[in-house]
């Protein structure tokens, strides 16, 4: 069983929003907590600024934060917690929570029953906890859910929940009606992958969200019958992509890398999005038109990768290859889509035996944008370490407020959702 708690807090110095913890049940069955970001110290550290630019290019701005860490210590307000195995109501009963959003009144919306299972739904409460609708279900008709993965809440809100195996996204009203499905382009084949990871609603008023396509930031226009995107940001690409693959199986896995720089990115209230790209802690500031014009630096170097470090994350990668499943609904699959599955596992594998490594682990591991504009980063720690790294907090107009030290009960990780008026959810084991 999930459940939910909920902390409510204050606003701090330097201008950055206090927070709210809200979290969800963990992904087999957890709650989800919510709460309250609260006071910053006074005072926020200074940074050091320039501007490099070329004839016929634009001026960027290179602000460079401080280098020592200057620890500050939120203070909590609980608000509520929802979910647990001795759940009064049969609404707060949840299994395996994979999303959790805010809309702009402070409710927040929970998907739960992703994997098909038959609560598959939708919860909504209000910003005291309480029950306040359920929508979706699992099914094939209109608004019904093959297998959900990804939720996603603009601020008046109306829903989007993608759905791998309807290889769309299904559109709910503020009210949880079912307005209409979203294709993609090109169809279903019945067992599709997410393709759009980490979408972010834009905070601008207008129906759109930004996305990631591989080493892309795109503009996701979700108003029509079938998908509309443009590149927002091309970012940085460590390894060189080769370009369309061909329908080989051998050809489909791509060459496996260890510590490649992720590409994280948030979208912004002005429209513009705040991305990282390279394994130095830097972030990138991009206006609506995609145009890079701030960069953000702090001189922490990232840790020179080891033999150990390699061995631990080939491990962790082929475990993880171990423990994936396939969704599929009626009966089993043709013998030659299974022996087609059984080869790309078995090329996944190899793949993963065979992997090269960078020779640095990324700074940065996770970045996520506040209501406010406030940016959380994430530092990485020494792989095969069971912790979550430190979150620098950098105000609205560029500035460093301070390291929050994670693990605790009051910030237990990043948060995996943030709100108005400086709420946060986490989701919970």
């Amino acid at each position: 069983m999930s459940r939910l708690s909920v902390i409510g807090g204050t606003r701090g110095a330097g201008g950055v929003g206090a927070g709210v913890a809200a979290g969800c049940a963990a992904r087999f069955g957890a709650g989800v907590a919510a709460g309250c970001a609260a006071r910053f110290g006074a005072g926020v550290a200074a940074a050091y600024v320039t501007l490099l630019g070329a004839a016929g290019l634009q001026a960027q701005e290179i602000v460079d934060l401080p280098a020592e860490d200057r620890q500050v210590s939120p203070e909590f307000e609980f608000v509520y917690r929802l979910g647990s195995a001795g759940a009064m109501a049969e609404w707060e009963e949840f299994t395996s929570i994979s999303g959790i959003a805010f809309d702009g009144a402070s409710n927040l919306y929970l998907l739960d029953g992703t994997r098909m299972e038959s609560s598959a739904r939708i919860v909504v409460v209000d910003p005291t906890g309480a029950f306040v609708r359920e929508f979706g279900r699992a099914g094939d008709g209109p608004g019904e859910f093959r297998a959900a993965t990804q939720l996603v809440v603009w601020e008046d809100g109306q829903v989007l929940v993608e759905d791998m195996m309807h290889a769309g996204y299904h559109v709910f009203s503020p009210g949880g009606e079912f307005v209409r499905m979203v294709r993609e382009g090109g169809g279903g084949l019945g067992f599709a992958m997410a393709r759009r990871p980490d979408l972010r609603p834009e905070r601008t008023g207008e129906r759109t969200l930004v996305g990631r396509s591989r080493r892309t930031v795109q503009r996701v226009d979700m108003s029509a019958e079938e998908v509309e995107d443009r590149v927002l940001v091309e970012a940085w690409a460590p390894v060189e992509d080769d370009g369309p693959r061909s329908g080989d199986l051998e050809d489909m896995i791509r060459e496996e890398w260890g510590f490649e720089p992720d590409l994280l990115f948030d979208a912004l209230p002005s429209g513009g999005v705040a991305f990282s790209d390279s394994s130095a802690w830097a972030i990138k500031l991009a206006d609506p038109s995609g145009a890079v014009s701030r960069i953000l630096r702090r001189p922490i170097r990232p840790l020179a990768v080891t033999e150990e470090m390699e061995q631990v994350e080939r491990e962790r990668r082929l475990e993880a290859e171990s423990n994936r499943t396939v969704t599929q609904r009626g009966g089993p699959p043709p013998a030659s889509v299974l022996e087609m599955m059984d080869r790309m596992r078995s090329l996944a594998r190899e793949a993963i035996e065979n992997m090269r490594f960078f020779p640095e682990v990324p700074v940065i591991a996770a970045l996520r944008a506040t209501w406010d504009g406030s940016l959380w980063v994430q530092r990485s720690v020494e792989p095969g370490l069971d912790e979550p790294g430190p979150i620098d907090v950098i105000t609205p107009d560029g500035r460093y407020a301070g390291t929050l030290e994670t693990g605790t009960a009051a910030l237990p990780d990043m948060p995996d959702a943030f709100g108005p008026d400086g709420l946060v959810a986490f989701i919970g084991r």
